[in-house]
């Protein structure tokens, strides 16, 4: 489907049935693949042969749905994950280890940020977080030796604010390292991180490609264009033999196209084992067939929306990027020229529990730790999603104690802002 468009990917990408083979994505609900001789089997686990042997490294239901999201980014190759978390964890533990350095946007995800302060920290690697709009002397002051990626997202869930790519990138490939971006909010409908130089692309594939809040995963995306090579020393894994496999050199053996995707998969996926489950992604693949027409609807459902709110006297402040005058306007034309995403973010006047009864009020937004799906959501992340944070973490993510993070869904968008109008009165 190389030469296809991208709402034609969608529909077809990934899998190509064979005359007379189902049409639909197969459900390969089997742990384990049957194999004429042993040595047959030896070579799969000597990463001399491709093919199946057991679910928790790869299972066909699982890579139809990769291929579609690798195509969908203009990746090399992908690999599916347990979660989005999961993703997270493998992209950046794929390539660092204990006594390593990660350096990441400060607005990111409250449970990205939570892996990285404190669950990776006790692992041995460090992370420095830096902000989106901090200034040339600021990235590059934040970069180590040990420094092997550079983290960040598209458009931070919940701050919304837009991440300049092509600049990240510059700065990473300026020190040797990978930009690695979660591309969860803004999918390969809106933008293609890979096409302004990012390296790696990860995705919750629970919300939007998912859409409907029905399975739990995550997708890594490898653009095959980052050169491991010219760094051996940064990255031994990939670049020197892995007494695991028989001395196999990942780079060596698959290229720069497949050798990052394959080390994740044979050995991280070997050994910690977070499959996403093949009926979760068969879920996921179902998603993705209509994923182009659903994120236009999300995106002026959400634009309607933000433009209430940001007219209404009850509300100190709306959040944005398609409002005029929002501060990533500017690089939402340049990255996201189609529409950003459903998930609106503001503050209502007054405090905490003016936000609080506010949300109690709402009828057709349901209270749901959930974001980016059909359903209109809504959350307090200093309760939720963040709520391990201390103020200081919390401000530097740009988050109050009164932001509300409204995630728009499929519905009608007069019933929405209906919704949202009645909640407001007294």
């Amino acid at each position: 489907m190389a030469n296809t468009k991208i709402e034609t990917k969608c529909v077809q990408g990934g899998y190509v049935p064979g005359n007379g083979e189902p049409r639909q994505v197969p459900i390969i609900q089997s742990t384990t693949f049957k194999y004429d001789t042993s040595e047959d089997m030896a070579k799969l686990f000597d990463l001399e042969a491709s093919g199946y042997f057991y679910s928790r490294l790869q299972n066909p239901t699982n890579d139809y749905a990769a291929a579609k999201i690798c195509e969908l980014e203009g990746g090399s190759a992908a690999m599916l994950t347990s979660s989005g978390q999961a993703a997270s964890f493998y992209s950046v533990f794929n390539i660092a280890s204990c006594g390593d350095h990660v350096v990441a946007s400060s607005c990111i995800y409250g449970g990205t940020y939570n892996l990285f302060a404190v669950t990776m920290k006790r692992m041995g690697i460090e992370f420095t977080f830096i902000s989106p709009d901090c200034t040339d002397e600021e990235f590059n002051a934040a970069f180590r030796e040990n420094t092997k990626a550079v983290f960040a997202e598209t458009i931070a869930n919940p701050a919304l604010t837009v991440l300049d790519i092509e600049r990240f990138a510059n700065m990473a490939h300026s020190h040797g390292v990978p930009l690695i971006v979660d591309n969860t909010f803004a999918t390969p409908i809106n933008c293609r991180p890979i096409e302004w130089g990012a390296d790696i692309v990860v995705h919750s594939t629970t919300k939007y490609m998912d859409g409907h809040a029905s399975g739990v995963g995550g997708c890594i995306v490898d653009s095959g264009k980052f050169d491991w090579t010219k760094y051996p020393e940064k990255f031994p894994g990939l670049c020197t033999p892995d007494a695991s496999y028989h001395g196999v050199t990942y780079t060596e053996r698959f290229g720069l196209e497949g050798a990052y995707i394959t080390k994740a998969t044979s050995q991280l996926m070997r050994d910690l084992g977070s499959i996403q489950s093949p009926q979760n992604a068969f879920i996921l693949n179902l998603g993705l067939e209509s994923l182009h027409v659903r994120m236009k609807r999300h995106c002026e459902n959400a634009q309607a929306v933000a433009e209430f709110l940001d007219a209404h006297d009850k509300i100190a402040s709306v959040n944005y990027c398609g409002l005029e005058g929002n501060p990533c306007h500017e690089l939402a034309k340049k990255y996201l020229p189609n529409g950003s995403c459903g998930v609106v973010t503001f503050e209502i006047k007054g405090t905490r529990a003016d936000a609080e009864k506010f949300m109690k009020k709402l009828r057709v937004a349901i209270i749901a730790t959930h974001v980016a799906d059909a359903h209109t959501c809504v959350l307090h992340p200093a309760s939720a999603t963040h709520r391990q944070m201390s103020d200081e973490e919390l401000v530097s993510c740009g988050i109050s104690p009164n932001t509300i993070r409204f995630s728009c869904g499929l519905e009608n968008a007069e019933d929405i802002i209906a919704d949202l109008k009645q909640a407001l009165e007294d």
